[in-house]
């Protein structure tokens, strides 16, 4: 049987730290995330529960973390172009765009992408 793999965006990750149970069954999926997540992700766990909480998280995500090719690089740029207006963050851009790549679902709450195509949006 192939797991479902998906690319969690910070705001998956902080929901499911958090213990959001809409977030538990993706708990027994394979997920991938990015570095520049994860560096997102360390600056909110030291910034709201201190320095031994967010070590604890980033040695546990450290492991599902995957290099930023070129090509998602550039494409989530245009792709922040195209969607100026709603302001996205590169990281958000860089990531949704990995995921493509990856042919992947994007799994995050942020509003933002609900529509957007291969996403899994979770609150």
């Amino acid at each position: 049987m192939i797991e479902q793999r998906y690319f969690l965006d910070t705001y998956a990750m902080i929901e499911i730290i958090g213990g959001n149970k809409s977030y538990q069954k993706y708990l027994y999926s394979g997920f991938v995330t990015s570095q520049w997540n994860l560096a997102e992700l360390y600056y909110h766990l030291i910034s709201t529960y201190g320095n031994d909480v967010a070590e604890n998280y980033y040695r546990v995500y450290q492991d599902f973390v995957i290099p930023i090719s070129t090509t998602s690089l550039k494409l989530g740029m245009y792709f922040k172009l195209k969607y100026k207006k709603e302001r996205l963050s590169y990281i958000d851009c860089v990531g949704y765009m990995l995921a493509q790549e990856l042919e992947i679902p994007f799994l995050t709450g942020d509003e933002k992408f609900e529509t957007k195509e291969n996403v899994v949006y979770v609150k």
